[in-house]
């Protein structure tokens, strides 16, 4: 039980320690997504991120050629790119991370690996968002628990994630974690350790707490290397799992399944995905020159309707997909004490 523990605060250490399509381009005097930005020099620049997948990062790469840039991607897990990130403050390796959330860049710029830079768009997002200084906010992301709504009806459907474990209806058919790597899991974790607040226990966590975190892992279905979970639902080997809020349409149509989402009377957590600056690259200009072009109003509503994502961009917000508008005013945000979270 104590190695259980020892397992489950990691995640709430590592959440917070260490840490989910544009048509053809208008011309470039409109400011479009393959505009270049004046004085690029074509230098490479490394980019730490966890949001690659997808074909984000595949994207990213044709439209930053467009706009002059030349970049290489380097994909990871929130907490693996915020490790490597620490690791390397004194050598630095990337040049730019983006697409963790303010948590895990809250740690890195405490370790000193972020170098402070305003970008051009500052004004158009709320600095609140992110910290105003070192890093600042792109994209919002709701973590979610999903559902196969083609065989589990509304009426029947969990209402919170501690239905997985507690309802015997429930129990391994969703889909569980099998580590702790990825900012999504990390938030699941969070989100419901956090109501189980309680001074006197571990971490400051009520044995009550942790026993709910120990009943995922025992009643759930496993997470198959390489296996995504919506192929694990069309297959109907599980019925739902966590999933962030702007993968779920595309997958629905690549594995031609339908999914609602449970919305716990508590609410559910927001990741909130930043870029930032890494502290001691060489390309500090280009870098900078990067960060103002991806995180503009054109380059963001660009990828807003490609990836039908929610930009923080209150320009590029006005660009997002109609149902991504309509699912983030209805959304309702669960309060949580992210201080004690990290701690």
């Amino acid at each position: 039980m104590r190695k259980f523990h020892t397992l489950a605060a990691a995640v709430v250490a590592a959440t917070l320690l260490a840490g989910c399509g544009g048509g053809s381009p208008t011309p470039a005097a409109s400011g479009d997504a393959s505009s270049a930005p004046a004085g690029a020099s074509g230098e490479t620049l490394v980019i730490y991120t966890n949001s690659n997948g997808e074909g984000r990062g595949e994207w990213l790469t044709a439209e930053a050629t467009k706009a002059g840039f030349k970049v290489e991607v380097v994909g990871a897990g929130g907490a693996d790119a915020t490790n490597k990130l620490i690791a390397e403050k004194n050598n630095p390796i990337a040049d730019i991370a983006f697409g963790l959330n303010n948590m895990y860049f809250a740690q890195i710029k405490a370790e000193g690996a972020l170098e402070p830079y305003k970008p051009a768009w500052a004004g158009d997002v709320d600095a609140e968002l992110g910290d105003g200084e070192a890093y600042w906010p792109l994209v919002k992301q709701a973590i979610l628990l999903g559902y196969n709504s083609d065989k589990i009806k509304a009426d029947a459907a969990p209402t919170d994630w501690t239905d997985l474990w507690t309802k015997d209806e429930f129990k391994d058919r969703y889909e569980r974690v099998t580590g702790m790597g990825t900012a999504t899991a990390q938030l699941v974790f969070a989100s419901i350790l956090t109501r189980y607040k309680d001074d006197s226990g571990d971490l400051g966590i009520s044995d009550e707490g942790w026993k709910q975190v120990e009943q995922y892992f025992q009643n759930g279905s496993p997470a198959v290397a390489k296996t995504d979970l919506f192929a694990r639902i069309a297959s109907g080997e599980v019925d739902m799992g966590q999933m962030p809020s702007s993968i779920i349409t595309e997958r629905e149509k690549t594995f031609k399944v339908n999914v609602e989402t449970v919305m716990p009377s508590v609410g559910v957590p927001l990741a909130v995905e930043q870029i930032a600056l890494v502290k001691g690259t060489d390309k500090k200009e280009e870098s900078q020159k990067f960060i103002d072009w991806y995180g503009s109003a054109e380059v963001q509503g660009a990828f807003a309707k490609k990836f039908n994502s929610m930009p923080v961009n209150k320009v590029a917000a006005e660009q997002a997909n109609p149902e991504v508008l309509d699912f983030f005013a209805d959304l309702k945000q669960q309060d949580i004490d992210w201080d004690f979270v990290q701690e």
